[in-house]
């Protein structure tokens, strides 16, 4: 393999594979991984915990006011070979995954200043190459001169039961029609939202792995950065 070192931008919807494929890249190319996804899932726990999410509202002066105590960091675990994200110092992994997370992650990122402050840690962390990353805007906002760009999507149905086997193996309950609803919900908020929208790049390839296992998806990926490298 070549000693080139490439930046891989991952963006699509919900559940289609992005954190796995892009987790099962850096494994492979000794690359950093970033699952952005979980930074803004942080944030939104933030506000949960802290009392600027109430009932139906997200107090956004408040989110805002308080940015500045917002820490996130991450961590790799050596015993899972995974990054795993913190919060204010606290590995909050377990916690972001929950369903009132899901429910108001889409509105917590779609303000601009919570992108900005994370898009600033993601350049950052991928200053030196050999990172791959995905989220919502990375191939068009955070690195747009990225060398490869991929946009994942699936199947509606598909996606609602991959969320449903993520969260049933940590233990947390939900309805297929709940999660499915919740998909459609964050998918339209995601595009129609006016600070770095959910897009595919122009130069993205699409991988629709609605019916690719999980070695298929990576062999179609690592033959995309072979021919980069």
């Amino acid at each position: 393999m070549s000693k080139r070192k490439i930046t891989i931008a991952i963006d699509g919807y919900s559940s289609c594979g992005k954190s796995t494929i892009a987790r099962d890249i850096a494994a492979r190319m000794h690359y950093n991984y970033v699952d952005t996804g979980a930074m803004y899932r942080a944030v939104t726990l933030y506000c949960l915990r802290n009392g600027l999410i109430n009932g139906k509202e997200l107090d956004l002066e408040g989110l805002i006011d308080e940015l500045d105590q917002v820490f996130i960091e991450f961590n790799f675990n050596q015993e899972t070979l995974a990054s795993e994200i913190l919060l204010n110092g606290e590995n909050v992994e377990q916690y972001i995954r929950q369903m009132d997370v899901n429910d108001w992650v889409s509105q917590v990122s779609a303000v601009g200043e919570v992108r900005r402050k994370m898009v600033k840690i993601q350049q950052e962390l991928g200053k030196g190459k050999g990172i791959a990353m995905d989220g919502r805007d990375i191939g068009t906002t955070v690195f747009p001169d990225a060398e490869l760009k991929l946009f994942m999507t699936a199947d509606i149905n598909i996606r609602a039961q991959r969320r449903i086997d993520e969260l049933e193996s940590k233990q947390i309950a939900a309805s297929f029609e709940e999660v499915k609803e919740n998909l459609i919900q964050r998918d339209f908020e995601d595009m129609n939202r006016i600070e770095s929208p959910l897009r595919k790049a122009q130069d993205a390839i699409i991988l629709d792995n609605s019916n690719l296992t999980q070695p298929q998806q990576l062999e179609f990926a690592l033959n995309l950065i072979q021919q980069l490298l």
